[in-house]
């Protein structure tokens, strides 16, 4: 037994951490090919000049500490989303927010559900505060409405509903939202986790349906939270910065829970640009779209079954070991994300590079078939 077995929490003991992407083999840098990487779902084209340039003016005043409350942007949010100030909480990323939904609203012997093969923070978020986390069976590669709705006792105050979903890429539609909504009992909030928000937009527009109406939720007051953040469509991962919009009064609880000065100068400064750049969102967003199409007939034609997507990543699977196919690719220079610890051994998960990153990695993809 190690020396701090007995002094640390129970869900210390018991949960597991986040799987990062593995570090590069070290090797002399003339043997060692340019990795791409592919496996966590970044913006390839990076942050909007215009959030560049915010950045760099916000660094002269990196002396003093930031606005607690984020006031500008929040601001800035509400009036993007034509809602009270007050219906906006911003966090360092979203996933903080998923930390303190938890924090605010669950505790030991209560719970909350999610989907099998979803986010994997949720499972971490829930365990950190020694609630359980119950997982309903999916449907094909798809959220069964049905079983979450199962789930859910006198004892869940969470769902969680990844839409589109990670890792498997999938959407559900408004229309289904709505009526998942409407049947939730009243002790329960709901978690309308839009990370790739911008992405699915486009794609549903494309295919002539309806993604999503999370918004007008809030309206009436209904027990809903919608996440969205900067790490995906703008690019600004590497400051975490994300927000919530739901019940002020659910949305003032959780941020007394929040940690101080928790989302940088720097952070806010750049979200606050970035949202005025709609070229660039634009120019990520079409990328996206037509890349996925390339990306999908590249892995159908090696015989891989691919899902459709409405993010800005691929699921795909590639009949046998995952994590081998993953390790030979990395090998030739391209990191993509095996799904052994979502219950997926046979699939990964690729992100949607630019179009030369794209080939790169369809080229890789064809030794290793060959090598199977």
């Amino acid at each position: 037994m190690s020396r701090f077995f007995d002094l640390v929490s129970k869900p210390a003991r018991e949960m597991g951490g986040f799987l990062p992407a593995p570090s590069p083999k070290r090797a002399p840098a003339e043997s060692q090919p340019r990795l791409i990487k592919l496996d966590s779902n970044e913006n390839p084209f990076g942050p909007s000049p215009r959030a560049i340039e915010a950045m760099q003016l916000a660094l002269a005043a990196a002396n003093s500490y930031p606005d607690d409350d984020c006031g500008e942007l929040r601001r800035k949010l509400a009036m993007h989303h034509d809602v009270p100030a007050e219906q906006v909480l911003v966090t360092a990323g979203s996933t903080a927010l998923l930390g303190l939904l938890c924090q605010t609203m669950l505790a030991p012997g209560l719970n909350a559900v999610t989907s099998e093969r979803s986010f994997i923070v949720y499972s971490m978020a829930v365990q950190a505060v020694g609630a359980q986390l119950t997982e309903a069976p999916m449907r094909e590669y798809g959220f069964d409405l049905d079983a979450i709705l199962a789930a859910i006792n006198e004892d869940t105050r969470l769902v969680f509903l990844a839409n589109p979903n990670n890792p498997t890429g999938t959407m559900v539609e408004a229309a289904a939202v709505d009526k998942f909504i409407g049947e939730v009992p009243g002790h329960v909030v709901v978690v309308l986790d839009e990370a790739y928000y911008e992405f699915a937009v486009h794609f549903a527009a494309r295919r002539k349906i309806e993604y999503s109406r999370s918004l007008e939720y809030l309206r009436p007051g209904a027990n809903v939270v919608v996440l969205r953040t900067f790490s995906k469509a703008h690019g600004l991962a590497g400051l975490r910065v994300g927000y919530g919009l739901g019940p002020a009064e659910l949305l003032a609880y959780c941020a007394r829970m929040r940690d101080t000065f928790s989302v940088s100068s720097v952070a806010q400064a750049a979200a606050v640009a970035a949202l005025d750049d709609r070229n660039h969102v634009d120019r990520v967003v079409a990328n996206n779209v037509e890349q996925a199409q390339i990306l999908g007939v590249g892995l159908s034609e090696l015989g891989y079954r691919v899902v459709p997507t409405a993010a800005n990543f691929l699921c795909g699977d590639v009949g046998g070991d995952a994590a081998g196919f993953a390790g030979r690719l990395r090998d030739l220079g391209v990191s993509v994300r095996p799904l052994g610890a979502w219950g997926a051994p046979n699939c990964v998960r690729v992100s949607i590079g630019t179009a030369e990153q794209n080939q790169i990695f369809l080229q890789a993809a064809r030794k290793v078939a060959g090598t199977l």
